[in-house]
């Protein structure tokens, strides 16, 4: 899953980045309103956290000119505003949720979650394939019965392949969405996180979920009957 934090006050801006990277989110940073929006181009995110008090576009104007071209990411607003009426505002202008400063970082995560959820459309942050169960919110993994401990990457990149399952993904759109901008992946990087993930999951189990399609790329599947594994 993919944030992007929108801030101008770069200490706080590094800090926010700091705890969803350690939270296992990919996290792209920028600190004005204009280059918030040239990220928006030329990425997708799953979640934006975003000031409202930014040089050149504030908040507002960024939300506007977000939803006046069509992109739906959801935004929640970061600012030290707590008054009805600009809550009401930023609600107003495509906002889906406001969260004033000072804030616990325990609650900004559970109100990322949240709009994940609404970003995919699912009532929960729990995904499924065969036997493999990943649940989001509580960070874990089991195959079967047996818990599988990922590193956040690790643990990223599966969340993405089931949330695509059935999907081939390629080499591009894995990097574009579990790699931030400032921690472009080499160029075996996939590869590498793809074979310690494919062991971690499938391991000596005789059914295989992680299936690399030559050519194209990878993809979580269970085997059709019949086939063999």
């Amino acid at each position: 899953m993919r944030i992007l934090v929108v801030e101008d006050e770069r200490d706080m801006n590094q800090l926010i980045q700091k705890v969803l990277k350690k939270s296992g989110y990919s996290v792209d940073g920028c600190y004005d309103g204009g280059e918030a929006l040239d990220y928006l181009e030329g990425a997708e995110y799953d979640v934006m956290l975003l000031d409202v008090m930014l040089p050149g576009k504030d908040g507002y104007q960024v939300v506007e000119e977000m939803r006046r071209r069509g992109m739906d990411t959801p935004v929640l607003f970061l600012t030290a505003r707590d008054s009805i009426a600009d809550r009401v505002k930023g609600l107003d202008l495509g906002a889906d949720d406001y969260l004033v400063k000072p804030f616990d970082f325990a609650e900004l995560l559970a109100r990322i979650r949240v709009l994940s959820r609404k970003r995919v459309g699912h009532r929960s942050n729990r995904f499924t394939l065969a036997d493999l169960t990943l649940d989001a919110d509580k960070r874990q993994v089991f195959r079967g019965d047996r818990e599988i401990v990922l590193l956040p990457k690790e643990f990223a990149l599966l969340e993405y392949l089931l949330r695509h399952k059935e999907t081939v993904l390629s080499r591009r759109q894995i990097e574009d969405s579990i790699w931030s901008f400032e921690d472009s992946p080499s160029s075996n990087n996939v590869d590498v996180y793809i074979s310690k993930l494919r062991k971690k999951i499938d391991g000596d189990n005789p059914v295989k979920l992680l299936h690399t399609i030559r050519g194209v790329g990878w993809m979580l599947r269970e085997p059709p009957a019949g086939e063999e594994v």
